[in-house]
């Protein structure tokens, strides 16, 4: 019986399937073993196993396992040229073992082993404090005309780890005075006169002669001196203007400060000098008093410019001559509010005239109202009604104080607001109207 076209078809496409030959094999590709690992150290640390199961087995296997562990990481050995030099005189081991300054323990980390294999620096820094430090005062041998913005660098941050500095300058003044400090080589038994800047000792000792040490910033009124860290144990008072103990202070060492930043004292008396007497050879920087008097007229006279700018694009003082607008800067202050504030209740006069640097204030209106509940009671409710906002480059409040006319509204600062103020006391003692 003849078989259909279909079952041949496939009967035949089977067989050709059969015959078909398998794909040739092909090899694996060989890995390639690091350069850095050795292996039959790693084979031996593999086939560690405990033999029991105490505790104490188990903490002797782990010393073991870590002894072996290092081993695994191939050491390059570097031969160096035989040199010819005296033998220096040994230090003995247990003066090497206590100065030796402590490293934390890195034995279970494997980075500090695979920087060491491959000859690179540990992770506790590329370079240890004393290098720093001989490399800042080998910078502040050179004039500042002749340092490279990466050794302008380095003295700053330098000087940003001195607290006496810290804690009385702005980063930003700190950096720009940075630039121009330079180094003094004092010889034994000479007498520093800190009258005209701000020194700090960094190499030998030294003793102050006075005990008077005047704070760095003139726009605190605060009468209470600043005493820095070499000085804390000096004894003062307010209420003399001498000191209180005479004769020879404490021992000044590296890092102590003394001096004054301010450029009054070149004319003060002998008995308001600052100074120190040298008992070794030393390394002084100074910063002078000039410099910072300097940045202090600059940064006068940029915030005056921003002062001026900001009222006069106020809508009320547009028409204003720049010389009037000149008179209102000098009773100016910078002042800051946190969101929410309160800055005048309706109903109160206002201490101040405010002009809007940044931020905005929300305007608010007290609304009295009635209501009737159930009761049958008419009752009277207050309601503070939004009204608007003040935008920066506005002000508000000069006919409250000039006036004194309690405010209308309430002011309420609706996000971080910093405003240029003149109190209601500069307004009534000054000339200007």
């Amino acid at each position: 019986m003849p078989m259909s076209s279909l079952p041949a078809a496939i009967l035949s496409h089977m067989i050709a399937v059969s015959n078909v030959p398998p794909p040739p094999l092909r090899s694996i590709p060989n890995l390639q073993k690091s350069r850095n690992i050795d292996y039959g150290q790693l084979n031996a640390l593999c086939r560690m196993r405990g033999k029991q199961h105490s505790r104490t087995n188990i903490l002797s296997a782990h010393n073991v396992f870590m002894k072996q562990y290092p081993k695994i990481f191939l050491q390059k050995k570097v031969r160096l040229p035989k040199l010819f030099k005296e033998e220096e005189k040994r230090i003995p081991a247990e003066d090497t073992v206590e100065n030796k300054p402590a490293q934390p323990d890195d034995a279970h980390n494997i980075a500090v082993h695979v920087k060491k294999a491959r000859g690179g620096r540990t992770l506790y820094g590329p370079k240890q404090y004393e290098e720093k430090v001989v490399q800042f005062m080998a910078i502040l041998k050179k004039l500042p005309i002749h340092r490279t913005p990466s050794e302008h660098n380095i003295v700053w941050k330098m000087l940003k780890t001195i607290p006496d500095l810290t804690s009385q300058l702005l980063d930003e003044h700190l950096k720009i005075l940075s630039k121009n400090v330079i180094s003094e080589t004092w010889i034994k038994g000479s007498t520093v006169i800190g009258n005209d800047g701000f020194y700090i000792i960094l190499k030998g000792l030294a003793r102050p002669r006075t005990q008077i040490y005047k704070n760095l910033i003139e726009e605190r009124d605060s009468t209470a001196s600043f005493i820095p860290q070499s000085f804390q144990s000096f004894v003062f008072s307010e209420d003399f203007r001498s000191p209180l103990l005479t004769g020879v202070g404490p021992t000044l060492g590296q890092w102590s400060t003394f001096g004054t930043l301010e450029v009054a004292a070149h004319i003060e008396s002998e008995t308001k000098e600052y100074s120190v007497v040298t008992e070794e050879d030393c390394e002084i920087l100074k910063i002078p008093a000039n410099n910072y008097a300097k940045l202090k007229t600059e940064k006068t006279k940029l915030e005056n410019q921003h002062k001026v700018k900001l009222i006069h694009k106020c809508p009320y003082y547009v028409e204003w001559p720049t010389l009037s607008i000149y008179e209102l800067v000098t009773f100016t202050k910078w002042k800051k509010f946190p969101p929410g504030h309160v800055i005048v209740e309706s109903g109160n006069i206002i201490s101040f005239v405010a002009y809007i640097n940044s931020g905005y204030c929300k305007i608010y209106r007290n609304i009295i109202g009635l209501s009737k509940p159930q009761s049958g009671k008419v009752k009277k409710f207050q309601k503070l009604v939004y009204m608007g906002r003040l935008n920066e480059k506005e002000s508000f409040g000069e006919i409250s104080v000039l006036l004194q006319v309690p405010f209308t509204c309430t002011i309420v600062t609706g996000k971080d607001v910093e405003l240029a103020i003149i109190e209601d006391k500069d307004l009534h003692d000054s000339t200007f109207k």
